[in-house]
């Protein structure tokens, strides 16, 4: 965003923290230590989304032809990927940021420079990373919970990670201003256009829509920094071992011979079939009718 609109925006921001900090309803929670601040630039934050990112994000939904949007979308995911796949491998997560960087090889190639998704289509998921889940897997603590002013949820470690965020978009080494800004504002409303129905839906159904989206933010952050680790803490969900050490050993030569000698040879193909009919006769005997079931 051009500092112009920062110079636009801060007065906006000022004029909602000096309306005084909002009511914290129930207990407080202790990652979220600034929460009536917090609050109250939730409050402003969907404001303006309400009068101005929203209906930006609907009018380009309703205009631009599905086609479209599926291409312009996946192009700005195929850029990100590669600012993911380098925070895998400062990570040390060798295995995603493979998969990443093939996934945005195959995308700029055979998906024309990202337009099409050819990598999910054949099963390569993508795995998303930023410089905040890299600081965690370091060791870093995610610290207070923030909300920034037109920027959503984070914490003090995220809000750190965001600087280096902005410079590993390849978004930011267009050398055109006008070119570099027009990008960034259309991933803005396609990012947008992407939330329309999941805002609706949290705004509706969530009780306290703030302390939903903090805990979904701050869960789903947790989850990014542990990867596909295993928590030491849970507990132990593999199966016990059935073997029997008593059991005997059923190959031991030693043991005696139990086949039975008056057993048909179902080698023989004439043996079979009258040991199949004696066993068909003897069912069809004990079979009992059922009454018909009522229609």
């Amino acid at each position: 965003m051009s500092s112009i609109s920062f110079r636009c925006l801060m007065p906006l921001a000022a004029a909602a923290l000096a309306a005084g900090c909002a009511t914290v309803p129930g207990e407080p929670d202790p990652r979220d230590p600034f929460e009536s601040v917090n609050r109250s630039v939730y409050k402003m934050n969907m404001a303006v989304d309400e009068h101005v990112f929203e209906p930006v994000a609907t009018a380009y939904r309703d205009i631009v032809p599905p086609p479209v949007r599926s291409c312009v979308h996946n192009m700005f995911a195929n850029m990100r990927d590669i600012w993911s796949a380098a925070n895998s491998f400062l990570q040390a997560r060798m295995p995603e940021g493979i998969n990443t960087t093939g996934r945005v090889l195959m995308n700029s190639t055979l998906g024309v420079f990202g337009c099409f998704d050819r990598a999910s289509e054949v099963g390569v998921a993508r795995v998303q990373n930023d410089f905040g889940t890299t600081l965690g897997v370091w060791g870093f603590g995610q610290g207070p919970y923030l909300v920034l002013p037109f920027l959503g949820p984070s914490t003090v470690r995220d809000g750190v990670g965001m600087i280096a965020d902005f410079q590993g978009n390849v978004i930011g080494y267009h050398d055109n201003v006008r070119l570099r800004n027009t990008l960034r504002g259309i991933s803005l409303v396609d990012q947008r256009a992407q939330l329309i129905g999941a805002v609706d839906m949290v705004n509706k159904l969530a009780l306290d829509p703030y302390s939903f989206v903090r805990d979904a933010y701050l869960q789903r952050r947790e989850q990014r920094v542990r990867g596909f680790y295993a928590d030491p803490d849970l507990p132990d969900y593999s199966l016990p071992d059935y073997d029997d050490p008593e059991a005997p050993d059923y190959d031991d030569p030693a043991l005696p011979d139990y086949d039975d000698p008056e057993a048909p040879d179902y080698d023989d193909p004439a043996e079979a079939a009258s040991s199949a009919d004696s066993q068909a006769s003897a069912r069809s005997a004990d079979e009992v009718p059922l009454p018909m079931l009522a229609r």
